[in-house]
């Protein structure tokens, strides 16, 4: 190589190291994704707006909204931002990611019309069935009525077993979907969706599908449109309490990679799910480009879609992020760019990861803020282990809660019951009035 060469290349090479990075959002997932990135030595500096006490730690907070679109956009201008990581759904399905583009920004993240894969269960569904990708059978409804009659001709007697699951279209921040047991459940989830609209516009339309009965797991994949890098498989918990009972949350934990998804489950996930979608986004001219998350329901006739998100899951972003050593800046801005091909394949810590939130008393119903958490510090201390703020603010310095699922405590370990320990050991030393947790993450893996 020539000496002129030699020079340019390093050149070049010193101005790809230091690179800035937004990351939008404030939950557990940016805090993970803000950690990961930093790590990279390309990386000179983090941003997270409008983040949590967590990042306040690891980068620089920005006090500007997740769905502030234009304050976002003119940030990243202003700082000749090169790389912004959309976190939660509502700005993707807003247009960030567009507006960004639009701007000449670098952006991960689906557009808005590929994040109406999220944004709209009826559009999934119906892409899903053209896809001929395996899911529930459903029916769709836009007014309480119909799906009210619907429910009355199926199952006419009052008290029949009515094993469905009733879900709001748009977005109602995981807590749209209400699983029924009987006739009863089902006309009163539709009430509340449709005519109360306790979910708000989300419940405009809404979904009527079968229950499917297995275990659930999430596969994420990472893809330009064209490649796809398959994540390992995880299992999170949505139910609030142990053994899987209480309302459907956010996600009270997860662990990765779950011994339910085999080998051959996994290229069977991959072959008849993930390409397909990826295929019927293209057609349908929604080109994806994103995280592509397959929540699965693993049933005796095989793996069946019951929603797909087009960003990480959270809690499920934690435990991945805990075990992966490649260079997550690299994927992303791979990814962003179209040129996923050249990453290869990722490289991965073998060992186990768990992460088990801790939440705000009352949540997923209401809840107080403003409580003081102690014990963070020694929390840290217990090996392999990482506190992930969410819902958590600093109030004069104090670190406090401000949402419903406020820490994601995680731990690697060399088995998932090493990895539960150092969890749960961690989690014992954090203390604030009301605070509690479901104590078998990662039981099912046992």
């Amino acid at each position: 190589m020539k000496a002129f060469e030699l020079s340019m290349f390093v050149t070049l090479e010193l101005a790809h190291r230091f690179m800035k990075v937004l990351v939008v959002g404030g939950g557990g997932r940016e805090h993970a994704l803000a950690w990961k990135l930093g790590q990279s030595p390309k990386v000179r500096e983090v941003f997270v707006a409008p983040g949590n006490a967590g990042t306040a730690s690891e980068a620089t907070n920005v006090d500007i909204s997740a769905t502030d679109v234009p304050a976002l956009v003119e940030f990243a201008k202003t700082n000749a931002i090169d790389l912004t990581v959309v976190g939660p759904e509502a700005p993707l399905v807003a247009g960030l990611v567009d507006a960004l583009e639009d701007a000449g920004l670098r952006a991960f993240g689906p557009s808005a019309a590929a994040a109406e894969l999220e944004g709209s269960k009826v559009f999934c569904k119906n892409l899903l069935r053209t896809a001929d990708v395996p899911t529930a059978d459903y029916q769709t409804f836009r007014n309480a009525g119909d799906a009210s009659r619907y429910i009355k001709d199926k199952y006419p007697e009052i008290g029949d077993p009515a094993p469905v699951v009733v879900k709001a279209d748009g977005l109602a921040a995981g807590k749209g979907v209400i699983v029924c047991q009987t006739r009863e459940d089902a006309l009163e989830a539709i009430d509340r969706i449709a005519a109360q609209k306790e979910f708000g516009e989300a419940g405009n339309e809404l979904i009527i599908e079968e229950r499917l009965m297995g275990q659930e797991a999430s596969v994420l994949a990472i893809t330009d449109g064209e490649t796809i890098i398959s994540l390992p498989a995880a299992q999170d918990h949505k139910p609030a309490f142990d053994g899987d009972t209480g309302p459907n949350t956010g996600g009270m934990g997860a662990y990765c990679p779950t011994p339910i998804v085999d080998e051959e489950m996994f290229e069977k996930i991959e072959r008849d799910v993930l390409v397909p979608v990826v295929h019927a986004m293209k057609r349908a001219r929604k080109p994806f480009k994103g995280v592509l998350y397959a929540g699965l329901m693993l049933t005796n006739k095989g793996p069946k879609v019951l929603e797909f998100n087009v960003r990480f899951g959270d809690p499920e972003c934690q435990p991945l992020l805990m075990r992966l050593q490649s260079d997550l800046f690299d994927i992303l801005v791979a990814a962003a760019d179209g040129r996923l091909a050249e990453i290869g394949q990722l490289d991965w810590d073998e060992r186990p990861s768990i992460c088990v939130v801790m939440a705000s008393e009352g949540y997923p119903g209401s809840y107080e803020k403003g409580r003081e958490i102690t014990g963070l510090a020694q929390a840290a201390e217990v090996p392999d282990v990482k506190v992930f703020h969410a819902g958590t603010k600093l109030d004069e310095g104090q670190v406090v809660n401000d949402g419903g699922r406020v820490l994601g405590v995680t731990a690697i370990g060399n088995s998932i019951s090493n990895a539960k320990l150092q969890a749960y050991t961690a989690v014992q030393k954090i203390r604030w009035p009301g605070a509690w947790c479901r104590k078998d993450i990662s039981d099912k893996a046992l």
